[in-house]
């Protein structure tokens, strides 16, 4: 798939942040016992909204390529150059830039996906509109999030408190607020999946099933949303 014709002719330069710092430390991450559980738990909620989606792709906060390698989705934007390295060794066409201002003409991805970057971002709205701008009439958005009602929400920010590099940024959104910055961004959920139901803790989660609908107590919501009509 040819990208360059997207491209607006000025793309963000916008320098990285802890993320293009401790992008090894970052993907690492994964790798551990905990990481790799948490993640196979949010993919497979993800993937719960996967079935009928479709290509051309785009992930807004695509980080180290985990997401998109899994879900095959072919291109992903990030701030931070450091971690854009780690997604263009595993087969995603990067793009420098950030949410809140896509380097992308009018309605020109089917699918994209945001996960785990509202919260790290600093105008969700934007990145919200900007996802609705670039999305044909057709596709969707399929958000990952841990929402502020969840006991796993407080556990991060109070990792954050004492000093952890990724979470002492990190804001969290309540199911209100998300709702209703998804209608301001011209956008309205159509689907609802949820997952980790276990207590907040750093020790490798269990498999289980993601839920379909919304449960406060759940560590990782996924939502897809359509353009509204």
């Amino acid at each position: 798939m040819e990208y360059a014709s997207w491209l607006k002719e000025e793309t963000d330069e916008t320098s990285g942040d802890v993320f293009d710092v401790f992008a090894v430390r970052y993907d690492n991450w994964y790798d551990k016992p905990f990481g790799r559980s948490a993640f196979n738990l949010e993919k497979d909620c993800v993937d719960s909204l996967c079935e009928n989606t479709l290509s051309p792709s785009l992930e807004v906060g695509v980080g180290t390529g985990r997401f998109a390698a899994a879900f095959k989705i072919e291109c992903g934007v990030d701030r931070s150059a450091g971690v854009l390295k780690f997604a263009k060794e595993r087969g995603i066409t990067v793009v420098k830039g950030v949410g809140e201002r896509l380097p992308f003409v009018d309605e020109c991805f089917h699918t994209i996906f945001i996960i785990v970057t509202l919260c790290f971002v600093d105008e969700p709205l934007k990145v919200l509109k900007e996802a609705s701008r670039v999305l044909k009439n057709d596709g969707s958005v399929v958000l990952g999030l841990i929402l502020k009602e969840s006991p796993w929400a407080i556990f991060y920010k109070k990792k954050g408190e004492v000093g952890n590099i990724f979470y002492k940024t990190a804001r969290f959104y309540s199911l209100k607020e998300l709702e209703a910055m998804v209608k301001k961004a011209g956008l309205r959920i159509i689907d609802v999946y949820s997952t980790i139901f276990q207590n907040p803790t750093e020790k490798p989660l269990r498999s289980e099933s993601p839920k379909k609908g919304y449960y406060k107590n759940a560590g990782f919501v996924t939502m897809k949303a359509a353009k509204l009509k």
